[in-house]
């Protein structure tokens, strides 16, 4: 039957994010982000770091971008970058033991977390889901996938962010409060996680408004470089 006669109109089509070295597209299913993941961030937005169980948000698969661009988004006036590690699933399930959680990881990208800060500063005031201020187009630039078939699972390596040329944000993955594996065990707890599933495992200290004509380096030691154009 063609397609055409199967929906009523046509479906949006699939998000996808590059994967280095080859011309095969990584079939994004759902974008999990993890909150307040290293302690020096938690600090400055006012929280206590203490290994509390972690939290999650989540973003759209729409919302990943790989072009290299950041549109401004409308109705805020402090957009800010959070720089994160991105974790890229292969495999998923329920209940997934931390010792077998990166048998699920196909690879690693170098992803933007970009935030309409007075937004979410105003829903979480009022205690309300924070979908306007993370969830919003283009709000998850990110790179090529590296596998890790190639790379290995990095647990340790900078994680930097450039503003401008001046280092903004500098981190090691080791200072992650939830290690991968852990947010991927605590993750298969609540929701059922499929291949395809992208996660963002939180951003260091140091982040910071954004401004049209700024242009952000993002580097994770091992995994990758993230260049983007704020218009």
């Amino acid at each position: 039957m063609p397609q055409s006669q199967i929906f009523a109109f046509a479906p949006v089509p699939q998000a996808t994010l590059p994967i280095e070295g080859t011309d095969q597209l990584f079939p994004v299913h759902r974008v999990y982000c993890v909150g307040r993941n290293y302690a020096e961030h938690a600090r400055e937005m006012g929280h206590d770091p203490n290994r509390e169980p972690p939290f999650f948000f989540q973003k759209n698969p729409g919302n990943l971008r790989s072009d290299g661009i950041f549109p401004m988004p409308p109705l805020s006036s402090d957009v800010q970058f959070e720089i994160e590690l991105a974790v890229c699933l292969s495999e998923g399930g329920d209940d997934i033991p931390v010792a077998r959680a990166l048998e699920c990881v196909f690879g690693y990208a170098v992803a933007l977390d970009m935030t309409r800060r007075d937004l979410q500063g105003e829903a979480k005031k009022l205690g309300r889901p924070w979908e306007v201020g993370k969830a919003f187009e283009g709000s998850a630039p990110c790179s090529a996938i590296r596998r890790a078939s190639e790379i290995g699972h990095p647990a340790s390596g900078l994680i930097t962010l450039d503003q401008n040329g001046a280092r903004r944000q500098s981190g090691d993955l080791s200072q992650m409060i939830w290690s991968v594996p852990e947010q991927i065990a605590y993750l298969s707890q609540l929701f059922t996680l499929r291949p395809g599933d992208v996660i963002l495992t939180g951003t260091p200290a140091g982040v910071g408004r954004v401004a049209p004509g700024d242009r952000l380096s993002g580097e994770v030691e091992k995994v990758g470089r993230l260049d983007v154009e704020v218009l």
